[in-house]
C-alpha cells in the first residue's frame, strides 16, 4: 500500500507505466463535471470508476481483495477512512473470490485504520486488503484500475 498526495504522483512513475496514464488521464479532465460510472482509459487495462458515495461506519468495514488489478483509490471533496491489513494475514472469508468482479471480501479485522484527504491517494496490490467507504457523509472518489502486468 502506497498513500501519498496527487502532487506526488510522478515519484510512482516508474512503479508502472498504468500509474502515469492514470495521473495524466486525471491532470486532463475536470473531476467535478465527471459521470458517475466506469470511463475507460485503455480498456480493461485501464479504467476509472467515477463514485458519489455515502461513508460507512467503522464497525461496518469489510475487507477486500484484488486478483487482477491494482486500484488508485483518489480522494475529492471531504475525507475518507480506511482500513487496511496485509492478505496474508486475511484468514475469514465471507464467500469465495468472485472472477468477474476481480474481488473477495473478508470478515477479518482491519490491522491499522487511516484517513485520506482531498487530493490524497492509496494504491493497493494484490497483497493488500483494504476497507474502504468509511467515516461520516459523502464523498466523491475516483478508482483506477491497472490491470497486473
Amino acid at each position: 500500500m502506497i498513500i501519498d498526495s496527487i502532487k506526488n504522483a510522478e515519484l510512482y512513475y516508474a512503479l508502472t507505466p498504468r500509474i502515469k496514464q492514470a495521473f495524466d488521464w486525471l491532470a486532463s479532465v475536470n473531476v467535478n463535471t465527471l459521470d458517475a460510472g466506469r470511463h475507460d482509459i485503455d480498456g480493461d487495462n485501464l479504467f476509472v470508476n467515477v463514485q458519489d458515495i455515502e461513508l460507512k461506519p467503522r464497525y461496518d468495514a469489510a475487507l477486500e481483495v484484488h486478483n487482477r488489478y491494482i486500484d488508485i483509490q483518489v480522494m475529492y471533496g471531504n475525507k475518507e477512512e480506511y482500513g487496511w491489513a496485509e492478505r496474508c494475514n486475511c484468514r475469514r472469508p465471507s464467500g469465495d473470490f468472485n472472477e468477474e468482479k476481480d474481488v473477495q471480501f473478508f470478515a477479518d479485522e482491519p490491522q491499522i485504520f487511516y484517513t485520506l484527504h482531498e487530493g490524497q491517494f492509496a494504491i493497493f496490490y494484490p497483497e493488500d486488503a483494504h476497507a474502504p467507504m468509511l467515516g461520516v457523509g459523502k464523498v466523491r472518489k475516483l478508482i483506477f484500475k491497472l490491470a497486473v502486468e
